[in-house]
């Protein structure tokens, strides 16, 4: 387990420390799972790697709880900007479903597994 934390904590370091030593746009974090990502494409995942990331991912929804208090200390500007914050929440929800919809069909294309599929009418 400790293994496995080192080198996700030593992934995003380097992350970071490209992002800074570079002057790049992109945050540190980002860059190191890049990096991870490129790591396990090369040599796979281990069983210790995916221990730590199952451990991780039980404990989501305490990295929620920061975000949320932040939320509750800044209830007067949020009343105050409301239209803005529902604006800009359904504007982000319809750029993500696009991109998410545009970057779907390109690796479908890029993978060739298009499979034709018939509606309920086309069928008899």
């Amino acid at each position: 387990m400790v293994r496995g934390m080192t080198v996700l904590l030593v992934c995003q370091l380097a992350g970071e420390v490209t992002a800074r030593a570079l002057n790049l746009p992109a945050p540190g974090p980002v860059l190191g799972m890049l990096l991870l990502f490129g790591m396990l494409l090369w040599r796979g995942a281990p069983d210790w790697l995916d221990q730590v990331g199952q451990g991780l991912l039980r404990l989501l929804p305490l990295f929620f709880v920061p975000a949320g208090v932040g939320i509750m200390n800044h209830v007067q500007l949020m009343q105050s900007e409301w239209l803005a914050l529902v604006a800009i929440l359904l504007i982000s929800t319809v750029v993500t479903m696009i991109t998410t919809a545009g970057a779907l069909l390109i690796l479908v294309r890029l993978t060739g597994r298009r499979k034709e599929h018939k509606g309920a009418a086309e069928r008899y």
